[in-house]
């Protein structure tokens, strides 16, 4: 069954997303996409189905209504969640009936929650994708008012819950050397390595902002750099030395020096790191970057299989009336 999800309200930063738009970097055009690919993954698993489109909401959800009963996976940066006041478990699957109001507020910890509905968004594709590229001007942050066609599901379970690992907090943050890497002194090197840098508040789908603990690593040559080939994951670092780290809506070129570059496993954690949040860099070598893909790949194809029933509290049940809670009754009396 199809219908539409209507915007009754929303923040500055809710959006459509997808796994993004691959083969236009030589125009242009980063990949985009969701900020979290992986909690696009953890969604999909939730329904059993594969990944597509969800919404994305930064720092802050919105309140919607659908005009059909609907199955949702909430997944990502934990979020304040609630349909029509009842509370909601964060990185569970749900059941919403037709025209009940589904309340998401802002994260609790981390950046980026999803919002994943049973068969996707049917919004329009551009490039060969629904996701809003806002950096490139395809598509826009959503507004109250609007309405999104959805996908028919195939149906399937909801009340399901997912144990994830958490990746709101920062930590360590694995790099690869990158292009000028070389050009740092290797005492910088080592520096960078030991030095605890904080997330700064200022960031977005393009990129963050990581603020160091003492003096930056800037370059005398850092001017001068041709201008080459930017890919999300990036470690740039302009004049004042505080290294930005490059996210899905990153430019495609770019020419301030990178000192390294964030291994794909990792930069989960890089999107989700909150404002203030403690970060470390650690290079790896190739083979260990390898390895981490590897694992991380082997991780979320597992994803289905960790997959468990919701326990609910039936205090919280205001249906509790409709479950058959006890079968089988019978007297307790001997049959002679």
């Amino acid at each position: 069954m199809s219908g539409t999800l209507e915007v009754l309200s929303a923040g500055p930063g809710v959006t459509v997303q997808d796994m993004g738009r691959s083969g236009y970097l030589s125009q242009g055009l980063s990949r985009g996409g969701a900020a979290d690919r992986l909690a696009l993954e953890e969604g999909a698993a939730l329904l059993g189905q594969p990944v597509g489109t969800a919404l994305e909401l930064a720092g802050m959800g919105g309140r919607f209504r659908a005009d059909v009963p609907l199955r949702i996976a909430l997944s990502g940066a934990p979020m304040k969640a609630a349909v029509d006041g009842a509370a909601l478990r964060w990185h569970a699957s749900h059941a919403l009936p037709a025209g009940a109001v589904l309340e998401i507020g802002g994260v609790t910890a981390g950046s980026y929650g999803y919002l994943s509905i049973g068969g996707g968004l049917a919004c329009r594709e551009r490039l060969g994708a629904q996701s809003a590229h806002l950096a490139a001007g395809l598509g826009a942050a959503l507004k109250a008012g609007e309405e999104l066609p959805l996908a028919p599901d195939a149906g399937g379970e909801t009340g399901l819950v997912l144990d994830v690992t958490p990746r709101w907090s920062g930590g360590e943050i694995r790099i690869l050397p990158s292009l000028q890497t070389g050009l740092y002194p290797e005492a910088d090197q080592v520096r960078f390595c030991e030095t605890r840098f904080r997330r700064d508040a200022r960031g977005n789908r393009m990129g963050v902002k990581m603020m160091p603990e003492g003096d930056g690593f800037g370059l005398e040559a850092g001017q001068t750099i041709l201008s080459e080939v930017i890919t999300p994951g990036d470690i740039q670092i302009p004049g004042d030395g505080a290294p930005y780290v490059l996210l899905a809506e990153c430019q495609t070129t770019g020419g301030y020096p990178r000192i390294g570059t964030v291994i794909p496993a990792d930069l989960p954690k890089v999107a989700q790191a909150a404002a203030g949040a403690e970060v470390r860099f650690r290079f790896v070598t190739r083979d260990e970057a390898l390895a981490a893909q590897a694992a991380f790949v082997k991780d979320i194809k597992g994803l289905r299989a960790r997959v468990a029933p919701l326990v609910r509290d039936p205090a919280g049940m205001p249906d509790l009336l409709a479950y058959t809670l006890i079968s089988g009754v019978v007297t307790g009396k001997e049959e002679t």
